[in-house]
């Protein structure tokens, strides 16, 4: 059985994602941790998420019972939640469900240097929880509990003292911010303003119904925000997802800006300032090779999801790494995606001048398309089309991935769905197409059995 998905446990509140389950994952939590140490400090935060409550008090009622002590740092981006267990926690748990729609949540779980859990770690507590065998400490030495709401500050300090502020501050940037409703509500807006920019704010009050739009900062939920950035002169635009580890942005025409563009612009900014190795996983485009490849640097490809991510960027020392869907990780500030970071990196970077339009002309294009099919059994369609595609050029490293001289097809089985996920990516528009119906045609074969 399996608990965890690419980035932690999230379903329906109060269906999947219950008290109990909430619970229990606490006290296994503690019980992995209990293991190699006795004196232990969880930190536990939340989004926005009127579910947040009952789930975060029973994630810390687990915990208790097992004899750790724990820390509320309250709701907050889980990349502050990160931050603050970096230098003041041994493991932490975020109640969020990301960017999943108003009536999901979840839970993620943090090592003790920040970053999400290993998935060699997730599996450990994955088998104490399916085990029930629990640590159950005596009466007299259940956890202590207290509040502390310093996390905040200190990771905005953190932050300023990453970018060039001084000049952030002397470009004299406008600025349109839109958190959500989320937990970028307590962050991103006044962060922006401690470094100089005239901040006007679009969903900026905590609600975890989500009043304002989707929390996933899609281009088709951002009108508002690129309407409001033309209409005021601004010279960009933010939106954050529920827990502000990712981070969308409009240009100074009220333009959406790619998430793959973003990427490879993110990445050509940092391999400016620092050369080195840059990680991404297989599903994003070859901008950020191009642009690596450019400068005299390498690419690594890992298997999709910003745990994978990561830890391979701690393993080869990458100067940059992130995903394609606004999850960037600057390794100089911290090993996770980092929405408020990226959000100031950008503006960092406009302060040398240009505008983001400019900068987003640069960048090499491809056309990318992505689609997703549903089966009764993803594991046997993959069975089923690797043996169909074994005289292509495949890498495997996360589900199947086609290479061609012009482009490229992944093949992979959602982590949290009965689907099959297809991605493509060409320079040519009419071959992307072609790719695309090629790994339709794959999928669907496959799952009616015809390949033999």
């Amino acid at each position: 059985m399996k608990l965890f998905g690419t980035n932690g446990v999230r379903g329906i509140a109060n269906e999947k994602i219950t008290p109990d389950m909430a619970l229990d994952l606490g006290k296994s939590l503690g019980t992995y941790l209990l293991q190699n140490n006795q004196d232990i400090k969880v930190a536990v935060g939340m989004d926005t998420r009127i579910s947040g409550d009952m789930l975060r008090s029973a994630a810390v009622a687990g915990l208790l019972s097992t004899g750790v002590e724990v820390v509320d740092v309250g709701v907050l981006p889980i990349p502050a939640l990160q931050y603050y267990i970096r230098d003041r926690a041994n493991a932490g748990i975020m109640i969020t469900a990301s960017h999943n729609p108003r009536e999901y949540n979840g839970l993620k779980i943090v090592a003790g240097d920040g970053t999400e859990f290993s998935r060699e770690g997730e599996t450990e507590v994955e088998t104490i929880y399916f085990s029930h065998k629990f640590h159950q400490a005596r009466w007299d030495k259940t956890g202590g509990y207290f509040k502390d709401q310093s996390a905040i500050r200190s990771y905005m300090d953190g932050i300023i003292e990453h970018v060039d502020a001084d000049a952030i501050r002397s470009a004299g940037l406008t600025v349109v911010v839109d958190p959500g409703c989320g937990a970028a509500c307590a962050v991103t807006p006044l962060l922006l303003r401690e470094l100089g920019c005239k901040v006007i704010s679009l969903n900026a009050q905590p609600d975890g119904t989500f009043p304002g739009r989707n929390p996933e900062p899609t281009k088709d939920v951002l009108s508002d925000l690129m309407n409001t950035v033309r209409a005021s002169g601004a010279d960009v635009g933010i939106a954050h997802d529920g827990d502000a580890d990712r981070v969308a942005f409009v240009d100074e025409n009220g333009e959406f800006l790619d998430e793959e563009d973003l990427l490879a612009l993110m990445g050509s900014h940092v391999l400016t300032q620092k050369k080195g190795n840059v990680v991404t996983p297989v599903s994003s485009s070859l901008r950020l090779k191009d642009i690596a490849q450019s400068m005299g640097c390498e690419l690594t490809w890992t298997a999709v999801g910003s745990i994978d991510v990561a830890h391979k960027m701690i393993d080869i020392n990458a100067v940059f790494g992130g995903e394609g869907n606004g999850g960037l990780i600057f390794p100089d500030f911290q090993y996770c995606r980092d929405g408020a970071m990226t959000a100031a990196k950008m503006l960092e970077l406009l302060a040398r001048g240009k505008k983001l339009s400019e900068l987003r002309a640069n960048i090499p294009q491809y056309h990318n398309l992505k689609d997703k099919i549903k089966c009764d059994d993803p594991v046997d369609v993959m069975k089923a089309a690797k043996l169909a595609l074994k005289h292509e050029d495949v890498d495997d490293t996360d589900g199947l991935k086609i290479w061609y001289p012009d482009g490229w097809i992944l093949i992979r089985p959602s982590g949290t769905e009965p689907i099959i996920r297809i991605y493509v990516e060409s320079s040519s528009s009419g071959r992307v197409k072609e790719l695309m119906e090629y790994g339709r045609s794959v999928v669907n074969e496959c799952s009616a059995g015809t390949v033999d």
